[in-house]
């Protein structure tokens, strides 16, 4: 699939209609939006093209609304946020049904309200929906965004020509979310390191004590296919010697680190440990491609936070240093963006499973529907 799209610079658009569709599905509490990040990110293209006199119509999701208008997902919040001027605020999209089944009629009725089409909503881009795949059947030209194409630029070349030694670092709670981003990514990287409660499916996977860790008991012949993987291909696979070991997941009783050969019958691994962190950490030094998807442990409990903070520790630096760093997913870009760090990062990707969708390979629909670089 070729990353190489149009985007609003190949656009003529002074005084002409531009539907936009962006991804403004933000938190919202008591009628105010409570994190922008998603709007901040869409106003360099917003304000290039009202520099280049577009009329701009914008129009996204927020929420999964069941059946109609709701107020509780209403962009009204957004609308707020977005200030006043030249620009056109669509009603959620995903009040009309017509939306998720990317009709052709809504498509067609979205396509009369501009004269051509960009799409910056990366994180939708895994969805064939009328907004993001069936208004292009009906509205050219329809090119990415400026914050599309970053996404496009980082994870594609990431992918594709990565500088090596090329390290992806995955946590999560489950493999079974990530099989085949496992899969994809031991084709393409030197070295994995493993975190998260995924890690116990594979160190049980080896016959170590796990306790009331989380294990997926059904893919226990899968890890073992994936360590069998990558030890074929020459990849480094290296999972955790040391967790921090608790009786409660929430914080509520006490934790330590330990080896992972000493934790107790009553235990459950909680986050990796410091010895763990610091190998995580010597596998990074010198690394020239890193991808972060998922976070280390239970970080939104502070107690289990240090592994995943210092994984954002352990990559801040490399930056500098020449290297590629993405972070892709929801949990881990909090996590960066709590520790502070975030400039100190190539990329922060804004879509969660557009990401993962991308780094198993496959095709996103909103993607493919715009406009080539060529074309």
């Amino acid at each position: 699939m070729s990353f190489a799209k149009r985007t609003v610079q190949d656009l003529d658009c002074a005084g002409k209609r531009v539907l936009m569709r962006v991804d403004f599905n933000v938190p919202v509490a008591g009628g105010e939006v409570t994190d922008d990040t998603r709007i901040v990110a869409a106003l360099p293209t917003i304000r290039y093209l009202l520099q280049k006199r577009a009329r701009l119509v914008l129009c996204s999701h927020l929420g999964r609304p069941k059946g109609g208008p709701d107020p509780k997902y209403s962009l009204k919040p957004v609308r707020a946020r977005l200030a006043d001027g030249g620009v056109l605020l669509l009603e959620n999209l995903r009040f009309h049904p017509e939306e998720e089944k990317n009709d052709p009629g809504f498509a067609k009725a979205l396509a009369r309200l501009g004269e051509c089409y960009v799409n910056d909503a990366f994180g939708t881009a895994h969805r064939a929906h009328a907004s993001t795949e069936g208004v292009t059947h009906y509205l050219k030209p329809a090119v990415a965004g400026f914050l599309m194409k970053t996404e496009l630029d980082y994870l594609g070349t990431a992918l594709d020509q990565p500088k090596r030694p090329f390290v992806a670092v995955l946590g999560g709670a489950k493999i079974s979310g990530k099989i085949d981003v496992l899969t994809a990514l031991l084709q393409k990287v030197d070295r994995l390191l493993v975190g998260g409660a995924m890690m116990f499916t594979f160190l049980k996977a080896q016959g170590k004590p796990v306790g009331r860790s989380l294990v997926e008991d059904d893919r226990l012949d899968l890890a073992r296919e994936l360590m069998a993987t990558a030890k074929t291909r020459g990849v480094d696979l290296v999972l955790p010697t040391d967790c921090v070991a608790s009786t409660a997941p929430d914080g509520t009783a006490p934790s330590a680190a330990k080896k992972i050969e000493q934790l107790g019958a009553d235990e459950m691994g909680v986050d990796i440990g410091p010895e763990t962190l610091a190998a995580f950490a010597a596998k990074l030094r010198d690394a020239k491609t890193v991808i972060w998807n998922g976070p280390m442990g239970i970080f939104e409990v502070p107690a289990f936070a240090a592994g995943t903070m210092g994984i954002a520790k352990a990559l801040a630096p490399l930056k500098a240093q020449g290297a590629v760093t993405v972070v892709g997913g929801g949990d881990s870009v909090a996590a960066v963006q709590q520790s502070g760090l975030a400039e100190r990062f190539s990329h922060l990707s804004t879509g969660g499973g557009a990401s993962l969708e991308f780094l198993e390979g496959k095709v996103l629909p909103g993607v493919a529907a715009l406009d080539g670089a060529s074309g």
